[in-house]
């Protein structure tokens, strides 16, 4: 799992693909953490993004760096804790002018049962699961 969070960190920006009834939707996400043991995402609550992710949890992540592309498949779950929230505000300072640790918009959520498939043109697929 850390190996999975240096590569999402260093990559900067990763693609987050839910689904929106039948329809795929995909956008670009930034933020990414490690809290006792976990990895996690952070979004707002009353983002279409949000909702989808609590109407069907199972999501897809996908990065690329250095010739190498990542992909993450698993089941996000929301931790309301206000300590789980901080960490990540703490990580990324840039999003408290947005986000607080207690308001009720924060959403911080950590991946259940991932497998995550690290791929490139020269290499054989390498898998790890956390």
């Amino acid at each position: 799992m850390n190996e999975v969070y240096t590569f999402l960190k260093e990559a900067q920006t990763y693609y987050l693909a839910t689904t929106d009834g039948d329809q795929p939707r995909v956008r670009p996400f930034g933020t990414v953490d490690i809290f006792e043991g976990k990895l996690y995402i952070q979004t707002g609550k009353s983002k279409d993004v949000s909702k989808q992710i609590q109407a069907n949890p199972k999501v897809e992540l996908c990065a690329f760096k250095d010739g190498t592309w990542l992909r993450v498949s698993g089941k996000l779950v929301r931790d309301d804790r206000v300590e789980a929230k901080a960490h990540m505000l703490e990580a990324y300072p840039s999003l408290q002018g947005m986000y607080s640790a207690e308001d009720d918009n924060t959403e911080v959520l950590y991946f259940e049962g991932a497998t995550a498939v690290f791929s490139s043109f020269t290499a054989a697929p390498r898998t790890v699961t956390f």
